[in-house]
């Protein structure tokens, strides 16, 4: 049976790779991988508008049509339960940060690289990121409104040529994206304080899952009546299998199977468990959050509190229409990061890179908590059932 090499492997190679052939590669090539890096920094800047228009305005409309009194619920608990994990992780970064990071400071490659690339093309998006955003939100409420089937039909197409851009084209171009700026860092001097960076990340951002779920779970341990420490003991093998797979369409079986464990009625769980696996991304929140905060304190930006806060609101609806595979998340998020926190290709490939080194756990945690939600809406329609 063939081993598929998954995003994360190929990732890590990309930065070994980009670090050890900063070393000793010549200045040609340095300049050609510098010059892949430009094109593709200006085809994403001209597809993340189409993309959040193309996922967002389908998903809404699927919403919509679907709507009803638990949809409501679940799709509230899930975005609660988001909001939470971005503003608990972002007052956390604040308070730990400073000092974790504390002569972290990097120099951006284009700030010291003396070297160009060869050549460079123009991609002029056809339309603002807000105004992607707006335009999406105007016709996915439209669509559902009025039923639509004609324009639907055609936003699905839309939707699935979108999809296959990113799996086809941008996902699989990633590790080169990020070989190039750990290329050029090397070649700058700077590696060794990013490197540094990713492991203080990794280590923090997993002890605020733990805590996350912890808290996940007593919310629905209070609204079921049960021990939240053995319902997460029985969602781990979703954990565990979302480790795997770094995708939570694809944990979908595994996760339904340890709600029922949870007593969860079987007809509510395989309605709840698939609508969160990609309405409910608390552990991707916390990770971009967490990320995003990092990156733009090594290099320098002061982002207010207001700003950030409007960044978490909009983030947490921005990556409903994420793609269901690795690092679709951050993909969905890159339009907002540029416009709202003024993050440039440099920082967006930091981002890519430092996001998908974690990408698993962020995952993991999705999915498990996606049990909580389940058991927090089950006993909350059990509790009406009763009273009516």
């Amino acid at each position: 049976m063939k081993r598929r090499f998954g995003l994360l492997p190929r990732v890590i190679l990309a930065i070994a790779l980009g670090i050890l052939c900063g070393l000793f590669f010549p200045d040609w090539a340095t300049r050609a991988a510098l010059t892949f890096n430009v094109l593709f920094g200006q085809f994403l800047g001209f597809v993340i508008p189409l993309l959040i228009f193309g996922l967002v305005a389908p998903g809404i409309a699927d919403l919509g049509r679907s709507a009803g009194r638990l949809l409501a619920l679940t799709a509230a608990l899930a975005y609660a339960f988001t909001l939470v994990s971005g503003f608990g992780t972002y007052f956390a970064s604040r308070a730990i940060f400073p000092s974790l990071l504390e002569g972290s400071e990097v120099v951006l490659p284009e700030e010291q690289a003396a070297l160009s690339p060869y050549f460079t093309i123009e991609m002029p998006p056809v339309m603002g990121v807000m105004s992607a955003l707006v335009l999406a939100f105007i016709l996915g409420l439209g669509m559902a409104y009025i039923h639509s089937r004609t324009l639907k039909a055609a936003m699905d197409d839309f939707k699935g040529i979108i999809d296959l851009t990113i799996t086809r084209v941008i996902i699989p171009l990633l590790p080169f994206y990020i070989f190039g700026i750990f290329l050029s860092m090397t070649r700058s001097g700077q590696v060794a304080g990013v490197l540094g960076i990713f492991v203080k990340l990794i280590a923090v951002i997993f002890v605020m899952t733990v805590i996350l779920l912890l808290i996940q779970f007593t919310v629905a341990g209070l609204a079921a009546r049960k021990n939240p420490l053995h319902m997460l003991r029985t969602m781990l093998t979703a954990y565990v299998t979302a480790l795997g797979t770094q995708s939570s369409a694809a944990t979908i079986p595994v996760t339904l199977a340890q709600t029922l464990k949870l007593g969860v009625r079987p007809e509510l769980a395989s309605f709840v468990i698939p609508l969160c696996a990609t309405i409910h991304l608390s552990g991707s929140m916390m990770k971009i959050t967490a990320c995003v905060l990092a990156v733009s304190m090594v290099a320098g930006l002061d982002l207010s509190a207001g700003t950030f806060a409007g960044f978490i609101l909009l983030l947490a609806i921005t990556m409903v229409a994420a793609p269901g595979v690795p690092g679709g998340a951050i993909m969905a998020a890159l339009g907002l990061l540029e416009s709202m926190l003024g993050f440039d290709e440099t920082l967006c490939g930091l981002m890519i890179a430092t996001y998908i080194a974690m990408d698993s756990f962020g995952t993991a945690t999705n999915v498990t908590g996606d049990g909580a939600v389940a058991v927090i809406v089950d006993a909350i329609d059990r509790k009406r059932r009763r009273t009516t």
